[in-house]
């Protein structure tokens, strides 16, 4: 059975806190296992959570300030202990190749995973495969920075009674998924289409057009939301978000799940961000927490 979770292995912005520990997100996608911004401590926190580090199939860093990425080195160095030789794909604004290349190599060790480096030069498609594909757009922060999401293609949905009426079983029903027609009947007569679902990842940024392009249609929108609102002038200043502006956001994109993350260490009540968010946005709204498991909504 596939299974689409997130994982938060981190919730802190700059400072990590006593319940906090710097940023990490691993979403499991299937047979993809996409590991976001993993910050300082984020090898440990995926023991923590119960995750391997051979789930990870691609590393998607969105800046290069530490809390994003501080962790890289023992994620790298971890696929290699675990003797995991097949690709890892690693994505990261371009700009910033002389950061990865020290977090890549930052000690000694015996280096035997298959670590391809794609760095991100421009908004768009940036990996393709099964899943659907991988897209990039840039965000308004204090350095290069680009968020993500992942869009799965439409198919179609079989319906049982289409597929009684035309007297179509067993492996009769693969064969018709393969080709799309079967004798005089086609794929179109017994089902129906399926949207894809969309997730969207978006860190450090002001509000501005890539933020909605990520939230658009998102069945799963994970969103830093650093300040409360009566805090904007610090979001604006910083290049962050509140917790309004997120839920805006997710209000006028359409987005299902709204997942508030990556909090200021000024706040010790987080659930102020759940009522701001929930002023604005109807759907559901999540505050993360370290270690939780968040699962993708089912389809619609």
């Amino acid at each position: 059975m596939s299974i689409r979770e997130l994982i938060v292995l981190g919730t802190a912005s700059q400072v990590p806190t006593r319940a906090r520990n710097h940023n990490g997100y691993l979403l499991r996608w299937d047979a993809e296992g996409l590991l976001f911004d993993p910050g300082d401590g984020a090898q440990r926190q995926m023991l923590m959570a119960g995750a391997a580090a051979s789930d990870i199939t691609r590393i998607c860093v969105t800046h290069f300030h530490g809390d994003h990425c501080l962790g890289l080195p023992g994620i790298v160095q971890r696929l290699s202990l675990d003797k995991v030789t097949r690709p890892v794909f690693a994505h990261y604004p371009a700009s910033g190749q002389q950061f990865f290349d020290r977090l890549r190599h930052a000690s000694s060790f015996y280096d035997v995973t298959d670590i391809r480096q794609e760095p991100v030069v421009a908004e768009g498609v940036i990996a393709t495969g099964p899943f659907g594909t991988v897209e990039a757009r840039r965000l308004d922060h204090s350095l290069d920075t680009f968020g993500y999401r992942l869009v799965e293609p439409d198919g179609r949905r079989i319906l049982p009674d289409r597929l009684k009426e035309h007297g179509i079983s067993g492996p009769m029903v693969r064969e018709l998924q393969e080709k799309g027609v079967l004798g005089s009947v086609t794929l179109e007569q017994v089902s129906e289409p399926r949207p894809g679902q969309r997730f969207a990842f978006v860190m450090d940024t002001r509000l501005c057009d890539g933020v909605y392009a990520l939230a658009e249609g998102a069945d799963m929108l994970v969103i830093e939301s650093t300040y409360l609102h009566e805090d904007e002038r610090h979001a604006v200043d910083h290049g962050h978000l509140t917790a309004r502006q997120a839920a805006t956001v997710a209000a006028e994109s359409g987005v299902r799940k709204l997942v508030l993350t990556h909090f200021s260490q000024r706040y010790p009540d987080s659930s102020r961000f759940h009522a701001e968010a929930a002023e604005v946005f109807d759907g559901e709204v999540v505050v993360a927490r370290d270690l939780e498991r968040i699962p993708v909504p089912k389809r619609a």
